[in-house]
């Protein structure tokens, strides 16, 4: 693979969390990093919850996010693959963001190649076993009646309750949970059932906050993003491997 066929992976941005001053740093760092990785990549995968919040109406999108929405679609004019995954805080994203930004959207977990290595890609909400709580949750949230329900509400009381519900919510409470160990990480006992029947190089989740790259029995790594509020980490290959990377942390 050629120096400038790299394919990065982030996850994790939270794009408006938890106030806009705050938010407008962190996102300004995130378009820096895609503004120096442009003339590197090849293709770039965003695995899921680049927005803490996001609903469009017909013809109403939620405020803000010009600086990353503007450089996702310079880059797409530029003729390189963004692929958009829908996170659990993002998911009622739907032909907005394709038709103005050029994104790739997915919504459940793709395989990809890449040089004869083969990828297992998922945001990695609802994955694996437990939670079925949540996992009930989302059903309801991807229900299209609840959808035409919600779009019925006055944007200035929708967008308020959704930040409501963001920040109050156990997800956001636990950003940066500890590693529980391997019988005890839904995603990786996800990958371990997944390749019961089907070989993955390498499995690669947003969700857990926690930058880790942790390796199989099977010599199968399963990557977690980590994120770019506390970590500002992602993942890059570079036709051979796969490597966690850090990039700039904030000024204080």
């Amino acid at each position: 693979m050629k120096e400038k066929e790299k394919i990065f992976f982030a996850s994790d941005i939270h794009l408006g969390l938890p106030s806009h001053e705050k938010s407008l740093v962190r996102e300004k760092l995130f378009v820096q990093w895609l503004d120096e990785i442009k003339n590197e990549a090849r293709e770039i995968y965003l695995l899921g919850d680049i927005f803490d919040y996001w609903f469009e109406y017909k013809k109403v999108v939620p405020r803000g996010f010009t600086r990353f929405l503007g450089k996702i679609a310079e880059i797409t004019d530029q003729g390189i693959p963004v692929h958009f995954f829908t996170g659990n805080h993002d998911i009622w994203i739907l032909d907005y963001l394709p038709v103005e930004s050029g994104i790739i959207l997915h919504r459940n977990p793709i395989q990809k190649e890449f040089n004869g290595l083969q990828f297992y890609l998922g945001h990695g909400d609802a994955l694996g076993p437990g939670d079925k709580g949540y996992k009930m949750l989302k059903k309801i949230f991807t229900s299209s009646v609840l959808q035409w329900l919600f779009a019925r509400l006055h944007p200035n009381f929708s967008i308020w309750l959704a930040h409501k519900w963001s920040h109050n919510s156990r997800y956001t409470k636990e950003l940066s949970a500890e590693f529980k160990g391997e019988e005890k990480e839904s995603l990786i006992l996800h990958a371990k059932k997944i390749l019961k029947a089907e070989y993955f190089d390498f499995f690669v989740f947003g969700h857990r906050h926690i930058p880790l790259d942790y390796k199989l029995e099977n010599n199968t790594r399963v990557i977690y993003l980590g994120d770019w509020i506390t970590n500002f980490s992602y993942a890059v290959f570079d036709g051979k491997d796969l490597k966690l990377r850090f990039y700039k942390t904030l000024r204080t």
